[in-house]
This record gives C-alpha cells, structure tokens and sequence, in this order.
C-alpha cells in the first residue's frame, strides 16, 4: 500500500473511531473497554498484551453500526487492506445476524476485538436460552469464512453463544 493510501486509510480509521465513540455515547451503551488509549498520529506498534478493545450493548440490530465503525478502526490499526477493512465490516455484521436471532431478549451483546501483530481476533457472543451454533454447510456461514478467514462457533459458559473469527494481517504467514 503506497503512504498516501496508508495515510487516507488511518484518517479514515480515527474519523471512523471518533464516529464511534460518538455513537457509543450517544446510544448508552452498557460498556466499552480498551486497553489502551486511542491515539492520534502515525499507528503504534501492537501490544497484543494490552491491545484488547471489548464492547457490550444491547443485543439489538440497531446498534450494529457501532461494532462496524470500531472493526474498520481497529484493522485499519493494523494496516489491513480497504478491501480487508470492508470484508471484516460485513463479516462482523453477519456474525451478529446469526447470533441475534438466538439471544434472550433484553440481553447483551458483547464484541471482543484481540490485535496481535500478525491478526485480528474477532469474538461475538450473546446469552441464549439453548444456544444452537450454526452449521457450516449454510450459504449464511460459508459467506461469513470466505469474509473472515478463519471462524469457529462455540458454546460458553451460561449458556454464551460466541462466533470467533481470525483474519491474519497482510504480509503475515
């Protein structure tokens, strides 16, 4: 990627993060956690023992437009392509389509971002009254591994559906 394109994507990233924010505020959501402070300027190196980013919110499609701002944010943190950025964008969205239909009512979603200098770790979950992971052989699921890379789904403690997703930064192994 040329500086300039790497430049206009980390403007991007920090308007898109400060949207964020603004969103998060505005809608009250129950939490969002980092493990360290946004920066301005040039992206840090990645701590991946303090790079962990998690967000709860309600578990409701109208605040999905936050989880997609802090995605785009957080891989352009780690130089991903634009076309990366929007993949994990819809990848994020249809991860939580999956998971919304199955969540209590009146619960939470929780979206935990990992960075480490080679990948970004994507985990959704949502309380469920009987948790069902999704199958893979749905057109739904095989769209969500060609966006994301690698997915599993996992069944937690109470009853915690999660949808964990990895994508291996560009130029990694």
């Amino acid at each position: 990627m040329t500086d300039k394109t790497t430049t206009s994507a980390r403007s991007a990233s920090a308007a898109a993060m400060a949207a964020g924010a603004a969103a998060a505020g505005a809608a009250g959501l129950s939490g969002v956690s980092a493990g360290r402070a946004a920066e301005s300027g040039p992206a840090q190196p990645v701590d991946s023992a303090r790079d962990q980013v998690t967000v709860r919110m309600p578990a409701d499609g109208a605040y999905l437009s936050v989880l997609r701002t802090a995605t785009a944010g957080l891989a352009a943190r780690l130089d991903f392509t634009l076309d990366d950025i929007e993949d994990l964008r819809i990848a994020v969205d249809e991860a939580c389509a999956m998971l919304l239909g199955q969540a209590i009512p009146g619960s939470s979603l929780e979206c935990t971002f990992s960075l480490s200098p080679d990948m970004l770790t994507i985990s959704v979950s949502v309380a469920c009254l009987s948790p069902r992971p999704p199958t893979g052989d749905t057109f739904a699921w095989t769209v969500l591994t060609a966006l994301a890379g690698s997915v599993e789904a996992q069944v937690g403690p109470e009853d915690r559906l999660a949808i964990v997703m990895r994508k291996s930064r560009p130029g990694s192994v």
